[in-house]
């Protein structure tokens, strides 16, 4: 179904331009598989490790909607370094929910991490953002999401309106099935514009420069009460100067 509000795409050659002036962009699928130098078919790939997501156990609002994993890389020179696995950290400051506590997450599974299309979406993105950043290394951190319907609300964002504490972030919407809600609001950070759209098109992309605006996504509910309902969503936020927590 066409959403509501359909996503405001951005021409992959006014990319920079875009993310320059407004400090966001949303691409269509086929732009991102441009991009990253991938098919489209490689991405899809990716998406059955979505159904075997373990439940995120540190929810503060007492709910049980959100399945994900974590994963971290340093990105320098086209070249992806695995981290060993360590906890996810955010200051109260950029998570006034979950801040302050550290969080660890069961790691992106090795079958998905090994598959090319992977590190290449990695690598491309890394590549646009020192061109708005002047580094050639960056620390990755890969969240993949579940949010389902199996108490009737879930919540992609339950900390609300907010920033993640890193330089840029990547949202790709992976799938929706069976759910209404979800739409997807921009804000600039020190100003009153902002906009709404629902990203619906599996492997469209949110880009936001996380210094400029804030973003949420709004609760979801199932279309058809008596059937299980999701979004699937890879996050990847890019931070120069190390990973939350060490600096």
């Amino acid at each position: 179904m066409e959403p509501a509000f359909p996503p405001p795409y951005t021409p992959p050659a006014a990319l920079l331009s875009q993310l320059r002036g407004h400090g966001y962009a949303v691409l269509a699928p086929e732009a991102v598989a441009g991009l990253c130098g991938v098919g489209l078919d490689a991405l899809q790939a990716l998406a059955p490790s979505w159904g075997d997501l373990p439940p995120d156990r540190y929810l503060r609002d007492g709910g049980r909607y959100r399945q994900r994993r974590h994963a971290c890389y340093v990105l320098a020179d086209g070249a992806v370094a695995p981290v060993p696995r360590r906890a996810h950290w955010q200051s109260l400051e950029y998570n006034a929910l979950h801040g302050g506590m550290h969080r660890w997450f069961e790691p992106i599974e090795a079958m998905v991490a090994s598959q090319p299309a992977w590190a290449q979406t990695m690598v491309a993105l890394a590549r646009l953002f020192s061109q708005l950043h002047d580094t050639r290394r960056w620390h990755v951190e890969a969240h993949q999401f579940r949010i389902d319907t199996a108490d009737g609300i879930g919540r992609p964002t339950p900390e609300g309106a907010h920033r993640d504490g890193v330089d840029f972030v990547a949202v790709f919407l992976v799938a929706r099935e069976n759910i209404k809600g979800g739409e997807t609001r921009v804000f600039e950070a020190a100003g009153a514009a902002g906009l709404r759209f629902t990203l619906a098109r599996p492997w469209s992309l949110l880009l936001l420069d996380d210094a400029r605006v804030i973003h949420e996504s709004t609760p979801i509910q199932p279309e058809d009460p008596d059937a299980p309902g999701h979004r699937d969503t890879l996050v990847l936020t890019y931070r120069a100067e190390g990973f939350q927590g060490d600096t």
